[in-house]
C-alpha cells in the first residue's frame, strides 16, 4: 500500500497543504496524513501513519522537509520504517529508499538539507545580532505589562485571577506579577 504523508508549519499555507496532498493523490496514495504543525511540535498524523505502515508498504511525502528536522530526526523515522519493512519516496526529488541506490542519495540529501538549515539558522541570528546593534530589534512588545491597569481595575471589581487572565488573555502568573509588583 502506498501510503501519503502531507504537513505544513502553520494554518496559513493551506495553498501548499493542497498542493502536497493533490501530489500525494496523484501518485496513487490509498492513505493520506495531513497536519498543520510545526517540525518541532508533536506530530500525532506523523505518527499515525509509521504505526499504520506494515511490511511492503511505502510511506510517500512531496519533499524531504515536510517529513525530517533533522539527519538524526530522518535517521530514526527510516529506522522506524526499515524495522517494519517500508520504504520511502520523496518526490521532488525521485527518491524510493526501496533501492540501494535511493538509500545513498536518501542519506546525502539528508545531510545537505541539515546544513541547508543549520546556514539559515545561522543568517537569522546575524541579522537578529546586527538589528539589535543598531538598536531595530526590540523583541515582542511585552503584552500583560501594558494591561497592567486592566488587571488592577478587574481585580478592584472582584474579579479572580483566572478570570482576569482569561478575559484579557494573559497568564495567570502575568495577572499576580501586575497585582503584585516587587518590592525594591
Amino acid at each position: 500500500m502506498l501510503i501519503g504523508y502531507a504537513r505544513t508549519s502553520t494554518l496559513e499555507q493551506e495553498a501548499g497543504l493542497d498542493a502536497q496532498l493533490r501530489d500525494l493523490t496523484a501518485l496513487g496514495c490509498e492513505k493520506v496524513y495531513k497536519e498543520q504543525v510545526s517540525s518541532v511540535a508533536s506530530r500525532p498524523q506523523l505518527e499515525a501513519a509509521l504505526e499504520f505502515a506494515r511490511s511492503g508498504d511505502a510511506l510517500a511525502v512531496t519533499k524531504l522537509d515536510r517529513l525530517a528536522r533533522s539527519v538524526t530526526h530522518l535517521g530514526r523515522i527510516i529506522e522506524a520504517l526499515e524495522a517494519k519493512g517500508v520504504s520511502l519516496r520523496i518526490l521532488n526529488l525521485g527518491v524510493d529508499t526501496a533501492t540501494p541506490t535511493g538509500r545513498l542519495m536518501l542519506n546525502v540529501l539528508g545531510g545537505v538539507a541539515q546544513f541547508e538549515r543549520e546556514m539559515m539558522l545561522e543568517r537569522q541570528r546575524e541579522g537578529i545580532a546586527k538589528a539589535k546593534a543598531e538598536g531595530a530589534y526590540k523583541g515582542r512588545k511585552p503584552t500583560a505589562r501594558a494591561k497592567a491597569e486592566e488587571v488592577k481595575a478587574l481585580a478592584a471589581e472582584g474579579l479572580s485571577m483566572a478570570a482576569i487572565a482569561t478575559k484579557l488573555g494573559i497568564g495567570k502568573g502575568s495577572v499576580h506579577r501586575a497585582l503584585n509588583p516587587k518590592m525594591p
